[in-house]
């Protein structure tokens, strides 16, 4: 494991993974500086990020570890759940379904529809994660009939399950819509079952970004081992 050392202040937030310029709370303590010597023998860790400290948004684990280091570890513990969303107009919340899929470490997240999307909103977790794309619905089931994982749609749609009265599945692919019409006809139809978000308010739905939070921390509460996650 990466030692631990006394967390640094930056100059600025982190974007994209890395500090940029501009007032921070000085209150708020980001990333680690560059490592005394001598260095850790650990063929894990990062050369660079050792010489000039580490100012990326990871837990303390992985402080000075490579990302192809990161990543290797991550899948030997991996959710064996997937998840989907469609992108038929560069929808703005698949950064955040990103995001939300390395915070529940996912087996993998699929873009279906156009190839390019809001990298920016996953702020560069996606480096963290197996992203695949599908150039449209049929072939995302196509993918998961072979691979044997029902397809579960996320949706506030009539007949519909709330997601706390559904047994979700350990092995399934969760699937959300584009923002604005919600599921496909396609993806509604290729759905072994769609579950609801239950709300209280006064809008009848919640963006695609939030749905799959939601969503991924219903699986977790059912299938993973809670203790072993992060404080």
């Amino acid at each position: 494991m990466a030692p631990r050392v006394r967390p640094m202040v930056v100059e600025g937030p982190i974007v994209d993974g890395s500090a940029s310029l501009g007032p921070v709370d000085p209150d708020r303590e980001i990333g680690v500086p560059p490592h005394p010597g001598p260095w850790p023998d650990d063929p894990r860790l990062d050369a660079e990020l050792l010489a000039h400290g580490d100012r990326r948004n990871v837990i303390d684990r992985y402080r000075y570890w490579a990302v192809d280091a990161i990543v290797a570890d991550l899948d030997t513990r991996r959710h064996p759940f997937h998840v989907a969303i469609e992108n038929w107009s560069s929808d703005m919340n698949i950064g955040t379904v990103v995001r939300n899929a390395n915070a529940f470490n996912v087996a993998g997240v699929h873009i279906v529809g156009n190839r390019r999307w809001n990298r920016r909103g996953a702020m560069v977790t996606d480096r963290y994660l197996h992203v695949h794309h599908h150039p449209d619905t049929t072939d995302l089931c196509r993918w998961a009939a072979d691979a044997s994982l029902p397809v579960i749609g996320v949706d506030n749609l009539v007949g519909s399950v709330p997601i706390e009265h559904f047994d979700l599945p350990e092995r399934c692919v969760m699937v959300f819509g584009q923002e604005g019409p919600g599921l496909s006809e396609e993806a509604r139809a290729a759905a072994s079952a769609v579950c609801s978000i239950t709300m209280f308010g006064s809008t009848r739905s919640v963006n695609a970004g939030v749905a799959s939070g939601i969503a991924m921390y219903a699986w977790a509460l059912r299938h993973a081992d809670l203790e072993e996650g992060n404080p």
